[in-house]
């Protein structure tokens, strides 16, 4: 995307996190909460603060780094776009912009400038909520730092221009030549453990591992020949539409390791209801999570600490992970996982996780010179490493993109696909809080003894409005489902929006959310939908 296809494609950070430590001199923090979705980051980022770097916070809503930032763009939900255009409007005005970056090392410059060009101050102070001031202040601040890093996650993904907001960041780092060196970059952190890892190894519809393209011949040979087998040159489906041909009855089975669709996926009503129309259903779990209700077979699952292997965290660092105990199912996943290839008619013979990794490296070029000794020997190694004396690449696109020139995909705003109405007047978005990080946390006594219950937040201005104060109860409802949850009031959230955590099965927030998908990517917009409230 935007001539960063590998690392944005990936969802990979450009340059390393020591770099927030070490180089950083501000830090441009859009759609993310790190102190609470990434505490390691957030913390290391509060430690740039106190050293000096500088901190914008882009986000609608007064999370924690609000307090350590010189800048809080208070910008309305959905209007990423209008933002970063008008930054790249005014930088252009004013001729900071990189001119010997984007004439050496860039293309579609003129297309960008004119898109941005109606982009004025003034229109998108109008639409984003930010003062003028402040945009022209938090521009020159990113156009003149000399090492200016962006930081975004779903905040920026959820929604049905994610893409397009990912690119939009990408044009803004390009314009201003942030890109190639320590220190500056576009950095998104991976949402849970090991999803940088999982899409590495190819657990994605469109690519072998390394994120090489199913549909390129050369590629797809390389791996029959590997595997012993005939494979197909067609793109497979993303989960969405895995859930939407069950629907239609076109997908009649499914395998589910280690997820919980019914919980985590937007429209969870919907989600039920392709469940309910599979013929056969096998989930891999640890617990009887809510998907796994509805399994016609229950596979016992392994932990991270019954597991060895490797994890590749957000900044495409493969680091060893090794079992602390004996798997308690008796075996680890990726035997179970073997033991259904062979009944299903494909013998496989791996005999340790070294093995499958070192296929897997020898079959993609940018994990090629990986392996368990080197790892072993040094603690750990970022992709792309192309050869066994390769030291590793902590900072991407020195000198070169990928692709040859960094393309500008400029946008112009895209409203998001359902806004509230008279009928359903509320703004609904949803995140994580720091206590239950991810949602396996129902099953944890511990956890859920220090935060019991969902406690969504609401402005002062609706709670009078609807008569209620903080430990009320309210309903929620969408077009799709309703759900009742405790409140907080606090100014925290702006007036006319409600903002939930989906981490209670009491209170399942994903039956409210949006059915409105990046037509890219497949991804839910669950930072807003339409709502109405109504006190209990």
């Amino acid at each position: 995307m935007a001539g960063l296809a590998t690392t944005f494609g990936s969802g990979a950070m450009t340059n390393p996190i020591s770099d927030i430590t070490n180089e950083v001199e501000l830090m441009f923090l859009i759609g993310t909460n790190p102190t609470e979705a990434h505490p390691v980051i957030g913390y290391k980022m509060r430690q740039a603060a106190r050293r000096g770097a500088k901190l914008v916070v882009c986000d609608p809503r007064h999370i924690d780094l609000v307090d350590e930032a010189d800048y809080w763009l208070r910008v309305k939900p959905g209007t990423d776009i209008p933002l970063l255009n008008g930054l790249m409007h005014i930088i252009i005005k004013e001729g900071l912009e990189d001119k010997t970056f984007i004439e050496e090392r860039t293309e579609n410059y003129e297309e960008l400038k004119a898109i941005v060009e109606s982009y004025t101050p003034e229109r998108v102070s109008e639409l984003t909520g930010i003062s003028v001031d402040d945009l022209y202040a938090v521009a020159r601040l990113y156009a003149t730092t000399d090492k200016a890093m962006i930081f975004y996650t779903l905040g920026i993904t959820e929604h049905i221009c994610g893409t397009r907001n990912v690119m939009s960041c990408a044009n803004l780092a390009m314009l201003t030549g942030h890109l190639g060196r320590p220190g500056t970059g576009v950095c998104p952190q991976r949402g849970q453990n090991n999803v940088q890892g999982a899409c590495d190894m190819g657990a994605l519809p469109n690519v072998y591992s390394g994120y090489q393209a199913v549909g390129v011949d050369a590629v797809r040979e390389k791996h029959e020949k590997a595997w012993k087998a005939s494979l197909s040159a067609k793109v497979g489906l993303k989960i969405p539409e895995m859930f939407g041909a069950a629907h239609e009855g076109k997908v009649k089975a499914m395998y589910i390791l280690g997820e919980n669709p019914v919980l985590t996926d937007p429209d969870a009503n919907h989600i039920r209801g392709a469940l309910e129309k599979l013929e056969f259903l096998v989930v891999q779990e640890l617990f009887l999570t809510e998907t796994a209700a509805y399994a016609d077979v229950i596979l016992p699952a392994a932990s991270f600490a019954e597991c060895d292997g490797t994890f590749t965290n957000t900044e495409r660092r493969v680091q060893r992970v090794r079992k602390a105990i004996e798997p308690i199912p008796g075996q680890a996943n990726w035997q179970t996982i073997c033991q259904m290839f062979v009944a299903m008619g494909y013998p496989v013979n791996y005999n340790s996780p070294k093995e499958i990794w070192d296929e897997m490296a020898s079959l993609s070029p940018s994990m090629a010179g990986i392996n368990f000794e080197r790892i072993d020997q040094e603690n750990s190694l970022q992709w792309p490493c192309p050869s066994l004396d390769h030291p590793g690449t902590p900072v991407l696109h020195v000198g070169k993109f990928t692709r040859g020139l960094g393309l500008f995909q400029p946008s112009e705003h895209i409203p998001p696909g359902e806004i509230p109405d008279a009928e359903y007047p509320y703004l609904l978005s949803t995140g994580r809080i720091l206590q239950h990080y991810n949602v396996t946390t129902p099953y944890s006594k511990g956890i859920s003894s220090i935060w019991d219950k969902e406690m969504s937040e609401l402005n002062p201005v609706d709670a009078d409005k609807l008569g209620v104060v903080t430990g009320d109860q309210v309903k929620v409802t969408s077009r799709r489902g309703e759900a009742i949850t405790q409140i907080k009031v606090t100014d925290r959230v702006l007036p006319g929006v409600i903002w939930m955590s989906f981490h209670y099965n009491a209170t399942p927030t994903n039956a409210l959310t949006s059915h409105h998908l990046d037509p890219i990517t497949g991804t839910g917009e669950y930072k807003v939908c339409a709502v109405k409230l109504e006190k209990v």
